[in-house]
């Protein structure tokens, strides 16, 4: 199964409308969907690498306008979803204490986010729902999507086919690290508050 939607994806990639999609799951894995761009940015630029760079600047556009859309959604859902989750596991006296802290450290927080594996949207709306400045979730977002994608655009561009090759043999490996590092930032993020 897991080598079928390999195939589909890099169908995909190579599809007339594949920046569309790509945008598409860019926008919405930064506030709602669980599945990184990655997985259509990778085969994408693989089977285009002249458009590398045009690839990962989609990819980054889209990424930092859905985070912005995962901050609307801390900073204007909190009360109606936010403030009843916190009650339910008991966090609203830690939360004071957490929003004072994540202020402070809050753009290292949505950088790290933003370039490594841990879910960027639980940061986006996590971000809105304390508060943290605007401008300065805007910078390390878009300092961090851009760093990421065009990281990522730049290895693919240079290694190519070997970085493929690499990618198929090891897929299952792969896909289970990228499932570990997933959960992985859930665990943190639950004892984080």
């Amino acid at each position: 199964m897991l080598r079928r939607l390999y195939d589909w994806t890099i169908d995909l990639a190579a599809h007339p409308h594949a920046l569309w999609a790509l945008a598409l799951i860019a926008f919405i894995e930064s506030s709602i969907f669980p599945i990184p761009p990655d997985v259509i940015l990778i085969p994408m630029v693989l089977a285009a690498r002249d458009k590398a760079w045009k690839i990962a600047a989609v990819c980054t556009v889209a990424s930092v306008i859905g985070g912005l859309a995962g901050y609307g959604i801390g900073h204007f859902l909190f009360e109606e979803i936010g403030r009843p989750m916190l009650a339910f596991y008991h966090y609203e006296a830690k939360f004071g204490a957490f929003q004072e802290t994540y202020n402070e450290w809050g753009a290292w927080a949505v950088f790290i986010a933003g370039v490594t594996p841990f879910p960027y949207k639980v940061i986006t709306i996590l971000s809105g729902t304390t508060g943290l400045d605007l401008p300065v979730f805007m910078v390390s977002s878009i300092a961090a999507r851009g760093l990421r994608f065009f990281l990522v655009a730049a290895l693919l561009w240079k290694f190519g086919t070997p970085i493929r090759a690499f990618i198929e043999k090891r897929l299952g490996l792969l896909f289970i690290l990228f499932c570990l590092l997933l959960v992985g930032g859930f665990v943190v993020l639950k004892y984080a508050l």
